[in-house]
């Protein structure tokens, strides 16, 4: 069975096509710069062909004709035909509180998506696009869409609420959501079928840190509460993001700074995070460290900062689920920062005051990038890298639909 992945943002078109019976990538890539000069698709196939080159693509639609053309092509395609794509799963961001796990896109799912437009305006509106790119150039082909939100529709409503209103979750939806679901739920998934443990048995803390970053308390399989809220703005510091600030500051930069509505939106979701604390002029840890090793003070606090909020969240989930068996890390900076690991894990590490959390400062050393344990002997929780696959996840979520109808 051949699954085609789509994910829509709003100048580019990432795929993966997956035969599920291995299972196995036969070809992914991208087509970037949508709609600007110097578009330009990436495709590479299981068989070592590999390419990249500029395109004529005007729109999403153009840019999903490439894609099938290439996934079909004589000489470098990996299928004979697209009758052979049994399905496509979709990303979609924000399914709002009406859908809680993946569905077969029909006119009704379309309308949620687009209700939720106001809720993921960087988004939603994309991920539609490439739904309906996908129904013209696979016509008769399922589509189903994966929601980013769906996993973290088990958290309790008192987990979920924000202290306002009442009326205004019945009236303007503000509530947690949560994102970067899918991640959470394949790694907490892998963490358990490596520990040779079933998932409805452990308390798991899953950090999903990249440019983005959220944490997850996975309790039994189910979240129980998640980082991020109404939008992915809140929660721990991120590559550009502030995360939990006191709402006072915005309404002090208005009156004091004479910052407007735009002007703040920007600096809390563009200018702040590591960028705007370690002030070496990128998001990227990688800079940021190597500054930091260079002896930047402000580098180094910012690191500090980034893994002290980590920490704290940990130790909120911990409470939360009652316990803590399994400590998660996993996307760009948890699969492959060391550092960051063992300074979020440092100081847990006592039996009795602490969560009996110690790093194994030599498997940490060694374990990037790959599945493994990284915590030591003696540690009463157990630590592990898990690398997420997205689009595995998706993938894996659209084959139990398929699978559902018969």
């Amino acid at each position: 069975m051949y699954i085609l992945v789509i994910n829509t943002g709003s100048s580019s078109v990432k795929f993966t096509l997956f035969d599920m019976t291995a299972p196995a990538a036969l070809a992914s890539g991208l087509v970037e710069r949508i709609g600007l000069t110097g578009t330009e698709l990436h495709y590479r196939n299981g068989k070592g062909h590999s390419h990249r080159g500029e395109v004529v693509v005007r729109d999403t639609t153009e840019a999903v004709g490439i894609i099938t053309a290439h996934l079909t092509h004589r000489d470098y395609g990996v299928i004979q035909s697209l009758g052979e794509i049994a399905a496509v799963g979709h990303r979609v961001v924000h399914g709002g509180e009406e859908v809680n796990q993946p569905v077969i896109v029909d006119d009704e799912v379309k309308r949620i998506i687009e209700t939720c437009f106001e809720l993921a305006p960087l988004h939603n509106p994309f991920n539609l696009k490439g739904i309906e790119a996908c129904e013209a150039s696979l016509p008769g082909v399922p589509q189903v869409a994966v929601f980013d939100t769906a996993f973290h529709a088990t958290i309790p409503r008192h987990a979920y609420l924000y202290g306002l209103p009442y009326r205004m979750v019945k009236e303007h939806r503000i509530r947690r959501y949560g994102f970067h679901g899918t991640s959470h739920k394949f790694v907490s998934a892998e963490a358990a079928r490596f520990l040779e443990v079933p998932l409805a048995e452990l308390k798991i803390v899953t950090c999903h840190l990249g440019n983005g970053c959220s944490i997850t308390a996975v309790d039994g399989g189910r979240s129980v509460d998640t980082s991020m809220g109404f939008t992915p703005l809140e929660g721990v510091i991120m590559g550009t993001r502030c995360g939990d600030i006191d709402p006072a500051i915005i309404f002090f930069l208005m009156d004091h700074k004479h910052m407007g509505p735009e002007e703040v939106n920007d600096l809390l979701n563009k200018k702040s995070g590591l960028l705007g604390l370690a002030d070496v002029g990128s998001s990227d840890l990688r800079d940021i460290m190597a500054a930091r090793a260079k002896g930047n003070q402000q580098a180094d606090i910012a690191v500090r900062t980034f893994c002290y909020r980590i920490k704290k969240y940990i130790g909120a989930y911990a409470a939360a689920m009652g316990g803590l068996d399994v400590i998660v890390f996993t996307a760009g900076i948890g699969e492959n920062s060391p550092p960051v690991r063992e300074l979020v894990c440092d100081g847990l590490g006592d039996r009795t005051r602490g969560l009996g959390i110690t790093v194994d400062h030599a498997k940490n050393t060694a374990g990037n990038g790959k599945l493994g344990a990284i915590h030591s002997d003696e540690s009463r929780v157990k630590v592990l890298v898990v690398p997420t696959n997205e689009e595995q996840e998706i993938a894996n979520q659209t084959v139990d639909v398929l699978r559902a109808r018969h």
